[in-house]
C-alpha cells in the first residue's frame, strides 16, 4: 500500500468523465487499498480514483466514527440505481477542496450497483451520510464536485480561498 497525491481544484483531471474498469485484477486491488490509506491519512470518509488522477471508476468510502472499527467500502464502477424523492441537506466537504464546506442537498435514499474488489457484482441501499457519499464519489467519476452545486459567486469564491490556501502552504 502507499500513499498518493490527492489533487486539488482548479486541476482540470477533477473535471473528467472516468473510464469503466474493465477487468478486476490485482492492479485494481493495490489501487483500491492505496485509495483506502490515502483516504484514512488525509483523514477523509471518500476518495475516488480522479482525485489521485487514477481516470477510472472506483471509489472507496468508511463513514464509520472514531468509536467505531473501520468499516470500508471499495466500489469498482458504482452507478445509482435508484435514489428518493425525498431530500435533505447535508454539509459536504471534499479532500480535493481542502478546508471549505457547503449545504448540499441530495436525495436521503440510493441503491447502488458496483463490483466489489473480486468483481463480483453488488447492491447496496444507504440513508443519511452513506447515502450522501456515495452521491459525492459517483458524482467525482462523472467530473462533477459538490461546488458545481453552487452559485458561480459561492463556487468563485470557494476556489479562490483554495489558491489562496495551497499559495501560503507553498511560501511556508
Amino acid at each position: 500500500m502507499a500513499l498518493r497525491d490527492i489533487l486539488i481544484i482548479p486541476d482540470p483531471r477533477l473535471k473528467q468523465e472516468c473510464e469503466p474498469v474493465a477487468v478486476v485484477d490485482d492492479g485494481v486491488r493495490a489501487l483500491l487499498d492505496d485509495m483506502l490509506e490515502t483516504m484514512y491519512a488525509a483523514p477523509g470518509i471518500g476518495l475516488a480514483a480522479p482525485q489521485i488522477g487514477v481516470m477510472q471508476r472506483a471509489i472507496v468510502i468508511d463513514v464509520a466514527d472514531d468509536k467505531e472499527k473501520p468499516q470500508p467500502l471499495k466500489m469498482i464502477n458504482p452507478e445509482i440505481i435508484w435514489e428518493s424523492e425525498d431530500v435533505a441537506t447535508y454539509q459536504e466537504g471534499c479532500l480535493s477542496i481542502p478546508d471549505q464546506y457547503a449545504d448540499i442537498e441530495r436525495p436521503v435514499e440510493v441503491g447502488v450497483r458496483y463490483l466489489d474488489e473480486n468483481g463480483k457484482e453488488q447492491e447496496i441501499e444507504a440513508d443519511g451520510l452513506l447515502a450522501t457519499c456515495l452521491q459525492h464519489e459517483i458524482d467525482h467519476l462523472d467530473g462533477i464536485l459538490f461546488t458545481d452545486y453552487l452559485s458561480a459567486l459561492k463556487r468563485n469564491m470557494i476556489l479562490k480561498k483554495v489558491q489562496k490556501l495551497q499559495k501560503t502552504k507553498q511560501s511556508a
